[in-house]
């Protein structure tokens, strides 16, 4: 395969550099512009762990929606060895609802239900170099797009609640996580595969302001069914999947989160960073300077070697 000439690696340099240059100099200046405050008309989920029965027909419905929805390239279930479940243990590149049991002791257990958070201030849009993770400000929905991404899972390490998964057995992987049916049952029905298919009413879908209504109802009609806190009301800054259990959420599996949410951080320091773009100019400046010097040196031994083999 013949080496790209001089003028194709500079023209190749300098429009990979404006693209991102452009990209996050705007992303971060919007975001550090706009500050963070919490829309409580955005959709989301209520999941109430102490009606949830463990039934996965939530995790079915939610393969059997999406599964035949081209971006998103779900596999067939993996059952266990008598073929007769499908049981994934954890959140994968097939599976992005999960339900899993925990117990506390013989007499005290709870079933919980993992899936993307979609955060009021997600951390995994804010890092994303490409603008593959969106938010959109209407709905609220996190969102992903595969011809966009560029596979560095940078995603995957914002996340404060490890959502966001790789395809590792695929040729053409992606990232995969849930969108609230944004482009299948919602469109099609106006509610998610799991809320509309959970037999014991334990996933409610509604807008946010509406499922923390209701979950300040059910804390304050049954105050000992449940404990006294909301998970996602406050955490990382709010989140539209929010949570009611009668255990501890971080035995739950659910991490303990300040209310702050970390994308504000970083997109403070990326707005100061950007301002001007005169550290990226600098970056790629240094880095075609780097470039043009070891390709100088390298074709002057090419020369060399091209007249001693003359001699």
């Amino acid at each position: 395969m013949a080496k790209p000439s001089r003028r194709q690696f500079l023209k190749l340099m300098g429009a990979t550099g404006a693209a991102l240059l452009v990209g996050r100099g705007a992303r971060g200046t919007a975001g550090a512009s706009e500050g963070h405050q919490v829309n409580n008309d955005t959709i989301g989920m209520l999941y109430d762990a102490t009606k949830c029965v463990g039934c996965k027909a939530c995790m079915s419905a939610c393969k059997r929606v999406n599964s035949d929805y081209g971006s998103l390239a779900f596999e067939k279930a993996k059952f266990d060895s008598d073929g007769l479940w499908d049981a994934p243990q954890d959140l994968s590149g097939s599976t992005r609802t999960l339900i899993k049991l925990f117990k506390e002791s013989d007499k005290k257990w709870s079933y919980v239900k993992y899936s993307c958070m979609h955060c009021q201030k997600p951390s995994c849009v804010s890092v994303c170099p490409v603008s593959a993770m969106t938010r959109d400000p209407l709905t609220g929905t996190v969102d992903y797009n595969k011809n966009t991404c560029i596979g560095c899972r940078y995603c995957q390490v914002a996340c404060a609640f490890n959502i966001p998964k790789f395809q590792w057995d695929k040729a053409i992987p992606q990232i995969v996580k849930c969108d609230l049916c944004k482009n299948t049952n919602l469109v099609k029905k106006g509610i998610t595969a799991c809320a509309e298919t959970c037999p014991t009413g334990a996933i409610m879908f509604g807008k946010r302001k509406e499922l923390l209504a209701e979950a300040k109802t059910r804390l304050k009609n049954d105050p000992d069914r449940y404990m006294d806190h909301i998970y996602g009301e406050k955490e990382v800054g709010g989140t539209n999947h929010l949570y009611l259990a009668a255990m501890p959420f971080n035995k739950l599996g659910l991490p303990v989160l300040k209310d702050e949410a970390p994308a504000e951080f970083s997109e403070k320091i990326q707005h100061t960073i950007y301002k001007g773009f005169i550290a990226p100019v600098a970056l790629y400046g240094t880095l075609c300077f780097v470039a043009i010097k070891n390709m100088k040196k390298e074709q002057a031994a090419e020369g060399k070697d091209h007249k001693e083999g003359h001699k």
